[in-house]
């Protein structure tokens, strides 16, 4: 009962309030003193890709829900295939998790660490009866299994001897059949109302070298076969998964009865995926985008994997506060993915700087501002947090603008720059626009020529006076050089994966990414590192892409100031 109480007080809300679903389930579990009161999760991936931001929601479930209650979560790698597995996976997906602010400690395991005691175990099946190898292809297994509304038909090889089924699983181990050529199928109920206890297939014939244990075995079992039983070995006690596992809940229950000896019992729970709109969310879907291409690799900021966000800019936070806003619940749903850059813009908003960048710059020249003048103004980094300081930005009579910042001949709302108006530049002065030049071969405007005010600098006897614009700028003279990357939504249509005539691939956006050069930065930005974050001023949200250099800075986009893109599909 100590233990209890204990457990209960560690969730901050003994009587449950503010808990989801599945949190709820493991509170009256732990009254009710199931497994000794013990919270015992698990995460586990298979290592043949990347995790994407679906991953994050159940690691967010799987270790918070083990944080909340005082428990333990496990990271278990189901490794069952080795004809997609590779340690790199293994890497990023550990990286991954580091990432988002959770930890295993020492509790890294892997489905092929249990290979012994699962061969122990469907051999002890088949001396009981309830297993036999079948020499059927997969294609008449499947047929033979029926349909939801009739029963299947038996196996021809369903009642092989328990002697005859042994041997022959031996042997399907030592090599001697080829892939393909037998399985081992768990005897049950061909009549079932539930597909997938009409005879599974428990374990197949794979004849690859497997990224941990070699060679050493020759078959291996299938997922449903391993990860209760997986599950028991490490003393789990709520297996989270998401909803299609629902009906292969009476699969679990039912190896798990076979295999456990007292009254401890994993309990398995679903809940709903995270889909997003614009969005594939499909990691064979993801793979291929990465094998044609259409992608410069797993970890490309259009992605939704966790690398790619990461690589992109977003935070740990801004996804853990995203998933704990859409929570958990029984039903599949659609979230709009304008939700998610929400909660990245919320959390940038408090947390990063404020600098100058001009993407599109035309030259500004303030003609009666001394040649061989130069000052520095003090500009807030945030105004949200007076802990972040100021720091000085240099300014001087030539400075680059952004070229929508001027129009010849301004419509009535457009308060920024035109002939003979007056705008503020940030942190500066304010300046009139008396004349403009022309390239002689483009015909764009190349040189906007204006005059200051400089009573209107902060601290001047006219640094209160109004105007309606205020712009960005950066020191010609001082500006460094950058190359920006702005990235737009990986995909054109709302539910890309959803079109039952159409593959998924039609629907890549091309203007999912638009890469600027010679954009002018302030110099500050010169020491800036690979994924440190900065707000552009009037622009959106940056970080510095992992192959900057020094002297070769990139800044991707994370996202813009608000969502445009509701807007721009409409159109």
């Amino acid at each position: 009962m100590e233990g209890k109480t204990k457990r209960e007080n560690n969730t901050g809300k003994g009587n449950g309030s503010s808990m989801n679903f599945i949190e709820q389930f493991i509170l009256e579990d732990i009254r009710a003193g199931k497994n000794d009161g013990r919270v015992h999760t698990r995460f586990p991936p298979e290592p043949n890709g990347y995790l994407h931001i679906g991953h994050a929601k159940a690691i967010c479930l799987d270790f918070g829900s083990a944080e909340r209650f005082g428990g333990k979560c496990n990271l278990r790698f189901d490794d069952t295939n080795p004809l997609k597995e590779e340690t790199e996976y293994v890497d990023s997906i550990k990286e991954d998790i580091h990432w988002l602010g959770f930890d295993w400690e020492d509790r890294e395991f892997y489905a092929s660490d249990y290979f012994g005691r699962l061969f122990d175990f469907a051999t002890d099946l088949i001396k009981r009866g309830l297993a036999y190898v079948d020499d059927q292809s997969s294609e008449d297994i499947a047929a033979q299994k029926g349909t939801p509304t009739r029963p299947g038909k038996e196996s021809p090889f369903r009642n092989r001897s328990p002697i005859e089924n042994l041997d022959l699983f031996k042997r399907m181990n030592d090599g001697e059949f080829e892939e393909g050529s037998r399985v081992l199928r768990a005897k049950i109920d061909m009549a079932s109302p539930n597909m997938h206890m009409r005879d599974p297939v428990i374990y197949r014939i794979i004849k690859r070298s497997h990224h941990r244990t070699g060679n050493k075995w020759k078959v291996y079992p299938m997922y449903d076969f391993a990860h209760g039983q997986c599950d028991y070995f490490e003393g789990i006690t709520h297996s989270l998964c998401t909803l299609e596992f629902e009906v292969h809940r009476p699969l679990y229950d039912w190896l798990v009865d076979r295999l456990r000896t007292g009254d401890y019992r994993p309990r398995q729970i679903e809940f709903n995926r995270l889909n997003l709109t614009y969005t594939v969310m499909s990691k064979r879907k993801l793979q291929e985008l990465v094998i044609l291409k259409l992608v410069k690799g797993w970890d490309d900021p259009r992605m939704p994997t966790v690398s790619g966000l990461r690589r992109r800019g977003y935070t740990p936070e801004s996804i853990r506060n995203f998933i704990k806003s859409i929570g958990y619940t029984k039903f599949e749903a659609i979230n709009d993915v304008a939700l998610l850059e929400h909660a990245v813009r919320e959390d940038l908003n408090a947390r990063v700087p404020r600098v100058f960048a001009v993407l599109n710059p035309v030259k500004l020249v303030i003609s009666n501002y001394p040649a061989e003048k130069y000052e520095e103004m003090e500009i807030i980094n945030n105004p949200g947090d007076e802990n972040m300081g100021s720091r000085l930005v240099p300014f001087s009579r030539e400075l680059y603008i952004e070229k929508d910042d001027f129009k010849e001949d301004p419509p009535a709302k457009f308060f920024r720059l035109g002939p003979g108006r007056e705008v503020r530049l940030k942190g500066a002065y304010i300046i009139k626009c008396t004349d403009f030049r022309r390239d002689e071969l483009t015909g764009e405007i190349s040189e906007i020529i204006c005059t200051y005010d400089p009573d209107t600098k902060s601290g001047g006897p006219a640094a209160g006076r109004k105007v309606k614009g205020t712009l960005h700028w950066v020191s010609a003279a001082h500006a460094i050089d950058a190359e920006v990357r702005l990235y737009d939504r990986l995909f054109n249509h709302e539910d890309p994966a959803g079109q039952k005539y159409h593959d998924f691939k039609e629907f890549l956006n091309p203007e999912s990414l638009e890469i600027l050069t010679g954009c002018k930065l302030e110099p500050s930005l010169a020491e800036a590192q690979p994924l440190d974050k900065f707000q552009f001023q009037r622009i959106g949200y940056f970080c510095v892409d992992e192959d900057s250099m020094p002297g070769n800075i990139i800044f991707n986009r994370t996202v813009p100031l608000k969502d445009t893109w509701g807007k721009v599909s409409k159109k």
